[in-house]
């Protein structure tokens, strides 16, 4: 299963491809979209970075195909303007993927340094090595890539463990997000 991985940010938006073979992990690919226009427009208008990083993310989509797709979810930081421009960034990320008709898979980013580093609290540096050593790769991956890698290593993870829980309860196929009627007024 090929996985995607997303960190997404308003100015870098990383992207992490990993291919998970049962336990086997192997690098495919990793970089940033940049929303930062040429220097003229290096805080160019909010929509048009968003449609930078909706093309990115679909640019990615296309030239790797994924099977599956993990975004990091966003909490509120100390500003909450920053906040809401950074969950208009993820929405982005996410619509583009939801677009290619890939199952996208959310966790946060203390879930991710626990998959990967062991610790919740792990500083980026941390993140970084640990996505090196996994992934056997000959240098550190940048900040925002090693996200989106870990991002994708710990789906890999998840969707294991979550494979085998469903063959055990008898699961598979179960649908999810039925309707169920409610009340109305």
């Amino acid at each position: 299963m090929k996985i995607l991985g997303i960190d997404p940010g308003l100015r870098t938006t990383g992207f992490g491809v990993v291919d998970a073979d049962g336990t086997d992990l192997t690098y495919v690919a990793s970089g940033t979209i940049s929303t930062m226009m040429p220097a003229c427009l290096a805080k160019g208008p909010l929509p048009a970075r968003l449609k930078v990083i909706f093309d990115g993310v679909c640019e990615v989509v296309e030239r790797y195909q994924p099977d599956a797709a993990s975004v990091e979810i966003v909490f509120v930081n100390v500003n909450p303007q920053s906040t809401l421009l950074l969950g208009q960034a993820r929405g982005s990320a996410i619509a583009a993927l939801v677009s290619a008709h890939l199952p996208v898979t959310e966790y946060t980013a203390l879930q991710m340094k626990q998959a990967v580093v062991g610790w919740g609290h792990a500083s980026k540096s941390q993140i970084q090595e640990m996505v090196r050593r996994l992934l056997h790769l000959p240098g550190l991956p940048g900040p925002d890539a090693a996200d989106a890698l870990g991002l994708a290593i710990t789906h890999a993870h998840a969707a294991r463990a979550m494979a085998r829980l469903a063959q055990a309860d008898g699961v598979i196929g179960a649908g999810s997000g039925k309707y169920k009627a409610g009340r109305s007024r």
